[in-house]
């Protein structure tokens, strides 16, 4: 067996918006949508270069199908890595991102910073600036949990 893809699929109150939204704020491109007869939309595939994708859909209550917003949050944080931190952040703040965690250098390597969307979905977007040592990496890790 091989695992060919892992495409996330966001549950959104509002996909048309929530598609206009992260074309906006993070630059992803509508390759194609899934409508149903009541309006809602089953499927929209947002793509970016390289490959990346997302799906959205609408919310599906009579199936169990919940957003953020019905579920009172999100455990997931998706993470966009980018070569411009500082453009991509600035983009989807105007956009109407909210800042969660400001942009700061991390003891991993990566200038980094999070944001929630409109529609719930935590982000974290990142730029890597400097390679640091794994043993490094375990023991600031273990340094900032301790105390």
């Amino acid at each position: 067996m091989t695992i060919q893809s892992l495409t996330p699929h966001l549950v959104v109150r509002g996909a048309d918006r929530a598609a206009a939204f992260y074309a906006e704020a993070f630059g992803a491109r509508e390759e194609e949508r899934l409508p149903v007869p009541d309006g809602r939309l089953m499927s929209v595939r947002l793509v970016w270069d390289g490959g990346l994708a997302v799906h959205l859909c609408d919310e599906f209550t009579e199936l169990g199908v919940l957003s953020p917003e019905s579920v009172g949050g999100t455990a997931t944080v998706l993470h966009l890595q980018t070569d411009d931190l500082d453009a991509l952040w600035a983009r989807a703040t105007a956009a109407g991102a909210e800042v969660l965690d400001p942009v700061s250098d991390t003891f991993w390597g990566d200038r980094h910073g999070r944001l929630t969307d409109p529609f719930g979905h935590r982000w974290g977007l990142a730029e890597h600036v400097r390679d640091v040592p794994h043993d490094e990496v375990v023991a600031a890790a273990a340094a900032m949990m301790s105390g």
